[in-house]
């Protein structure tokens, strides 16, 4: 099985060849970049805002390593600090008898006691210039330490921004994951408005009915009109008492000669 499916491989791979010739690679490699294009076009939103959201609890790992190492940097460094200042107060009590040791010899004496012993002031020279050399010795280690302090301190304050810069990262991808779901669900609200149809021939058919009801009551009301002239009855009611001619003359002279039939009564008299 595993033969025929090389074989059949080679036997595209050559066809491709024969057609698309140097140009093989290209074809191949656009068709790849197209099919996963096509792919990951048909993944759900829902699915990839899941798989961020995996990926920032990822995160979670990370940060507690860096807590893990900064809070073993704190130890560290807080116990070096104590013993450079342990240290750092010792030298100077060691400085303080060194300067004593230096003011009794230049006094000239012979002979010096310290702690019920007598000691002679070779042994007092030889004695301090031990207790010099470790001086010295110990003030170089003390200096060496106070860098190694220095580096440290450094190294736990940017260990320190870089966690800070972690958890505010984290905090801010959380914030866009939860916009990007509001979102969503905005577009989704939005999309299931839009896709909701009304049916045109229900539509249809209630607008035919209310215009049918609408001829019925048409047609009810005519018929009650028609039913004054079924019974043989003049339909007074519906109409005004008409005015006689000499009304309508009467009228017409007062509206356009309120004052001409007086005036001739007059002249009539004289």
């Amino acid at each position: 099985m595993l033969k025929k499916l090389l074989f059949a491989g080679v036997g595209v791979l050559s066809l491709g060849a024969l057609v698309f010739g140097a140009e093989l690679p290209s074809y191949l490699f656009t068709s790849a970049k197209s099919l996963r294009s096509a792919v990951k076009a048909e993944v759900p939103v829902e699915f990839e805002i899941a798989r961020a959201r995996e990926l920032v609890e990822k995160l979670v790992p990370d940060i507690r390593k860096c807590m893990q190492v900064i809070a073993e940097q704190q130890v560290d460094t807080q116990q070096l600090r104590n013993q450079i200042a342990s240290r750092s107060g010792n030298l100077d009590h060691q400085k303080q008898l060194i300067l004593s040791q230096k003011a009794n010899l230049s006094n000239g004496q012979g002979t010096f006691r310290y702690a019920g012993h007598t000691y002679s002031a070779s042994d007092v020279q030889r004695d301090l210039s031990i207790r010099f050399e470790r001086f010295k010795a110990a003030e170089q280690t003390l200096a060496a330490d106070q860098k190694v302090l220095l580096a440290r301190e450094q190294t736990l304050t940017a260990n320190q921004e870089k966690l800070a810069t972690m958890l505010k990262s984290k905090q801010d991808l959380e914030v866009q994951l939860e916009q990007l779901t509001a979102r969503l669900e905005t577009v989704r609200a939005a999309e299931a408005a839009t896709s909701v149809t009304i049916d045109d021939s229900n539509l249809s058919r209630a607008r035919e009915l209310i215009t049918n009801l609408n001829r019925q009551l048409d047609i009810k009301e005519k018929l009650i009109d028609q039913s004054g002239q079924i019974s043989g009855l003049i339909p007074i009611e519906e109409s005004a008492i008409p005015q006689t001619t000499e009304d309508l003359a009467r009228q017409i002279d007062n509206y356009f000669q309120p004052e001409a039939k007086p005036q001739a009564g007059v002249a009539q008299a004289h």
